[in-house]
């Protein structure tokens, strides 16, 4: 049975980095897959870390070859894999633990052509977020070509490694690398792929980490009249692609986007790590784990465990959503506590104080998320004569904008729940509810 994604990492000379790589996919929450490590005649020791992986882990495959190069080595691979979408990486970068895992469920629940993740930048010991898509609905080849000609040399368009695609058109239109070229080829292989996909998904995850690092490819061709040459190669791809994709109405009105890609140089985010926009120091990009609380005894350490593995599944709803980790949190607890009737009782659910409810709540009426309004309650001192009492009622009503989102939290309390039950069966899981349930009975008749 073939896997569903085939992972292909073409590795030149990379020992130092191969390593985490390898480590990164292989720790993959998502498992069925293969990968490809074609070693492209390195004359380190990287074909032999390769042929090591694949002794120990039957999904590892190793292709070994003549160094002809990084386009023809993927090409081989390409024609080598057999699962149903293709995945990239260099063997300098590695890719978060989740990254399969979201390729593979945006482009199911989809059913887009291609699915485009953000990714982290990476600068020495600095990392910051990159991407540029912010819609968060399936885009036509020409809503996604709109956005592309707005940043006509970014690297988030221009790469493969933060992309997934489907093997079947790659194959049935026989797209591969161009190997007479030493720069810019994968951005060539997604303008031929994106003229033959229909359907466009963007996922505001960062899923993959970019390392830019002072041997590599880009780095040694990128003279000024490698540069010249190779823009004007791309130019044309181009020049074409938007001549297929838009009328010519379209196309003239839009054709110095075009030629923006000929004066502006490839925004790999070459920049020193001082001033690396929106920078974080490596390791604090995604929410902090301290491992000591993770692994300690007692309820506290429980508490933290719950905690922390919740807001690893808010964190992603919350980055593809445009909000705060605090925020996408805000709506859960609202969406768990429908029959909570005062704010009062609400900042003791959430463990907030008033006032920062208050801001927190404000900040999602101006997202147009939800709607709130207070009311004086009423109450009976004389069989009907309705008086006003002082305590107040919060309404708060969800807006059409929140239900995506709403959607989206049942997906994390799934995930969340099959890291919790995994490897339980049926009788386990029996008898953890009925548990459970005796638990919350005792803490219930405890506090009330």
């Amino acid at each position: 049975m073939n896997p569903t994604v085939s992972i292909i990492v073409p590795v030149y000379n990379a020992e130092s980095s191969l390593s985490r790589c390898v480590d990164s996919i292989l720790g993959q929450e998502y498992q069925d897959f293969e990968l490809l490590l074609a070693d492209d005649g390195s004359t380190d020791r990287s074909g032999s870390i390769c042929d090591a992986y694949a002794a120990s882990d039957s999904r590892v495959k190793v292709i070994h070859k003549s160094n002809t190069g990084v386009s023809d080595t993927r090409n081989t691979a390409i024609s080598q894999a057999c699962g149903t979408y293709l995945q990239f990486l260099d063997s300098d970068d590695w890719i978060t633990p989740d990254a399969t895992k979201l390729f593979v469920r945006a482009v199911e629940n989809t059913q887009c052509d291609m699915v485009i993740a953000d990714f982290y930048r990476v600068v020495g010991e600095r990392v910051s977020h990159k991407g540029d898509i912010d819609d968060n609905s399936v885009l036509t080849r020409e809503e996604f070509a709109g956005h592309m000609m707005k940043n006509p040399a970014d690297f988030y368009y221009g790469v493969i490694w933060n992309k997934l695609y489907r093997r079947d058109i790659v194959e049935k239109y026989n797209l591969r690398m161009n190997t007479e070229l030493s720069w810019c080829e994968d951005f060539l292989f997604n303008l031929e792929y994106i003229l033959h996909a229909e359907t466009f998904y963007a996922l505001k995850a960062p899923v993959y980490y970019y390392v830019k690092t002072k041997g590599s490819l880009v780095s040694q061709s990128a003279t000024i009249v490698n540069s010249v040459r190779m823009k004007l190669t791309v130019f044309e791809y181009y020049n074409r692609f938007y001549k297929h994709v838009l009328d010519e109405k379209e196309y003239e009105k839009n054709r110095f986007q075009v030629y923006r890609f000929l004066i502006g140089a490839a925004k790999d985010g070459a920049v020193p790590p001082s001033i690396l926009p929106g920078a974080t120091k490596l390791g604090r990009e995604r929410t902090r784990i301290c491992p000591e609380a993770v692994t300690g005894e007692g309820i506290l350490a429980s508490s933290y465990r719950s905690r922390k593995l919740l807001d690893r599944y808010l964190e992603i709803a919350a980055l593809k959503y445009g909000l705060s980790l605090e925020e996408i949190r805000m709506m859960m607890f609202l969406d768990h506590a429908r029959q909570i009737n005062t704010k009062k009782d609400l900042a003791d659910f959430t463990g907030m104080t008033m006032r920062a409810l208050t801001l927190m709540l404000q900040k999602l009426e101006a997202k147009k998320l939800i709607r709130t309004t207070e009311h004086p309650a009423e109450k009976k001192t004389k069989p009907g004569a309705p008086v006003r009492s002082s305590k107040k009622l919060l309404d708060i009503a969800f807006l059409p904008d929140s239900e995506p989102i709403l959607q989206e939290l049942q997906t994390v309390q799934n995930e969340f729940d099959q890291v919790r039950f995994a490897g339980m069966d049926d009788e386990e899981l029996v008898q953890y509810a009925v548990l459970t349930e005796k638990i919350r009975q005792n803490i219930q008749d405890t506090l009330l």
